[in-house]
């Protein structure tokens, strides 16, 4: 009888944000890796189907669970979404929580309502998720949460989305704190500039060539790279590190 060595064989994970961008390739990597993928939208059912079946094509498995974030009510429905595409086991070893939204950026630009949806979906919602996942995450288990390399420097261009993702990383070191005695792991992952559909401006050679320029490596990043980072955060091979950040950015700023 053959053994399934592939390093979260028998594994289930969530990913938020899956369909498309770094949360689809972070679905993908943790399905090659061997795991049952909760593949979470909140509006784009194509691009979440596309992301299963891109799973399943490749011989893992997937089901997709849609919930608006930043509302009330976002955790407990998401919850009910995953508990049905679950079914009995219900529980659940990998938590990536990668969703989250941009908004206005100088701080005189910012009105109390964007600030408040920022907020919602990038700091609020993950907080929710995590309280309301406890009782179905397995001791052991993982949480990977996003954040961004803006929180290193001053990005007065991205003020909100910033303290927002200041807030998560706040969030994962005291979540590995508490979470420690039951061996779950708590990381987060600051990637840089990524090359997705998210960035349309992207297509400008010049602009791109000048993002190029804030990595060591002159080159934006792709979502692989920083897929590749929580694909071993989400490992075994990743028992000892909790409360960390990441830089997933490719040595950006390191200059400066």
């Amino acid at each position: 009888m053959s053994t399934d060595t592939r390093t979260l064989a028998g594994k289930t994970a969530l990913v938020t944000g899956a369909s498309r961008g770094i949360g689809r390739a972070i679905a993908l990597r943790l399905a090659a890796d061997g795991a049952r993928v909760a593949v979470h939208y909140a509006g784009n059912e194509t691009a979440a189907k596309e992301t299963v079946a891109a799973i399943e094509a490749a011989g893992g498995s997937a089901f997709a669970i849609r919930a608006e974030l930043g509302v009330p009510g976002d955790a407990e429905a998401l919850w009910s979404a995953f508990d049905a595409g679950a079914g009995e086991d219900g529980g659940l070893d990998i938590l990536v929580n990668n969703a989250g939204i941009a908004g206005p950026g100088l701080i005189h630009e910012v009105e109390e309502a964007d600030y408040d949806r920022v907020f919602a979906v990038n700091a609020k919602a993950p907080f929710f998720i995590v309280k309301q996942g406890l009782d179905r995450l397995r001791d052991g288990g993982r949480i990977v949460n996003i954040s961004s390399g803006v929180t290193k420097v001053a990005f007065p261009g991205m003020t909100s989305y910033a303290a927002s993702k200041g807030a998560v990383e706040v969030l994962t070191l005291t979540l590995a704190q508490t979470l420690g005695s039951r061996g779950i792991t708590v990381n987060a992952v600051s990637p840089g500039t990524i090359e997705t559909d998210i960035h349309p401006w992207m297509a400008d050679p010049a602009a791109k060539a000048h993002a190029a320029g804030f990595s060591v490596f002159d080159r934006v990043g792709q979502p692989e790279d920083v897929a590749d980072v929580v694909g071993f955060l989400a490992s075994d091979a990743a028992r000892w590190v909790t409360g960390q950040n990441i830089d997933a950015s490719g040595g950006s700023g390191l200059g400066l």
